[in-house]
């Protein structure tokens, strides 16, 4: 058994926080049905290089453990064949900009007398409501405006984006989260609602300690590159070969700390506690820089290790995937492509100790089970030739 086995999730999304979010669901099990255009599918699926075989990289990594329908819902059959579909399924996800499927009248308010059960989940830049609701957004876009950017990157620097598209899979996160409990309240009242998720809001919620900052003194945190406004030192240092991250977050990890960098530090009483450390960042990191480039990483590893002081190497890709945790915890995972041959994936980041989720099936190819999924409506195969002459399908 998979947890998510008995739901049955209708997928409009493209691009990553959609797509993102009903990964989630489909590793756990669930029922994915993506619906996508008869006339190229997800805009990912054109984004590239890199291309395996002739599927996009990109649309290959968040979209396994899916089925492709194939449907124009811009014909009035395509949106028929929609509702039938949502007379069976738990749960529709769109990513549309606001106003978008309300003019195909599948918004939320005209499909909840009809489906009263469905949890509709819309995913946006900025919600579904608000002076900002039609504005475009792009990820890179809302990590800008919801403080991500404004203190990532070095002291004095320009602002720097995140490397991954990290406001749209923090949108595709709540999402899911969303729908759980959206569900979690349907099994006491019986009723769908609206799941209402925006790139803006997440951003916000994700500032934490950083907007506690800002709401106790008036002041912005700033950027720091690596560093932490609040805990010294805390961050990545420069080695004879590479970089490090050191998390000295403690005072008794301090002692330690100093006991094997430099001793005197720990008789210093710019030093003396983690409040006199913040207020000499400057001195005492110039001071340790410099320590930290007489070695290589590796053997700074070792040292910090040996006396408990949680640090880590900054890692390539490749050596994040071959890292023998990584491994361990199967985070990288090969499965069978239909035309890309044997593919690589991340794997499930969540472990279930009795119902684990799992990848049962690869990436499908554009409109791969619109046949399958249009017989199990009750469609005839002479109707099907139909749509798909008439471009409906």
């Amino acid at each position: 058994m998979q947890p998510l086995e008995d739901l049955l999730v209708i997928d409009l999304t493209r691009a990553l926080a959609g797509p993102f979010c009903t990964v989630m669901l489909s590793d756990l099990g669930a029922r994915v049905i993506k619906v996508e255009t008869p006339d190229g599918g997800d805009d990912t699926r054109g984004w590239g290089p890199p291309f395996v075989g002739t599927e996009s990289a990109y649309f290959l990594s968040v979209n396994r453990n899916k089925e492709s329908l194939a449907l124009n819902l811009k014909d009035a059959r395509g949106a028929a064949i929609l509702r039938r579909l949502l007379a069976r399924a738990d749960v529709l996800v769109e990513n549309f900009r606001p106003g978008t499927m309300d003019r195909f009248d599948l918004g939320y308010q005209a499909l909840r007398p009809e489906f009263p059960r469905l949890v509709y989940v819309s995913i946006s830049g900025f919600g579904q409501d608000g002076p900002f609701r039609e504005r475009t957004a792009y990820d890179l876009i809302l990590q800008g405006m919801g403080g991500l950017m404004g203190i990532t990157g070095e002291e004095g620097g320009s602002p720097v984006k995140v490397g991954v598209a990290i406001a749209d899979i923090c949108a595709g996160m709540y999402a899911a989260f969303g729908i759980l409990a959206a569900l979690r309240v349907r099994e006491r009242t019986g009723r769908g609602q609206l799941v209402d998720a925006a790139l803006l809001d997440g951003q916000v919620s994700w500032l934490t300690y950083n907007a506690g900052f800002y709401f106790a003194t008036g002041d912005d945190p700033g950027r720091l590159g690596s560093a932490h406004p609040t805990i010294v030192p805390y961050q990545a240092f420069r080695t004879k070969d590479g970089y490090l991250n050191v998390a000295v977050g403690s005072e008794a990890i301090w002692r330690r700390f100093c006991e094997i960098i430099d001793p005197v530090l720990a008789d210093d009483a710019r030093y003396a506690t983690n409040r006199d450390r913040v207020a000499h960042r400057k001195v005492l990191i110039s001071h340790l820089q410099r320590i930290f480039e007489t070695r290589p990483t590796a053997a700074w590893v070792e040292v910090l290790d040996g006396a408990g002081v949680p640090n880590g190497p900054i890692l390539s890709l490749a050596e994040v995937f071959a890292h023998p945790q990584v491994r361990h915890r199967q985070m990288v995972a090969e499965m069978d492509h239909p035309t890309a041959g044997r593919i690589k994936q991340t794997g499930v980041p969540v472990k279930l100790s009795d119902t684990p989720g799992r990848l049962r099936t690869p990436p499908p190819t554009l409109g791969q089970h619109t046949n399958t999924i249009l017989r199990e409506l009750g469609i005839s195969d002479r109707e099907i030739e139909t749509l798909r002459r008439e471009k409906v399908i």
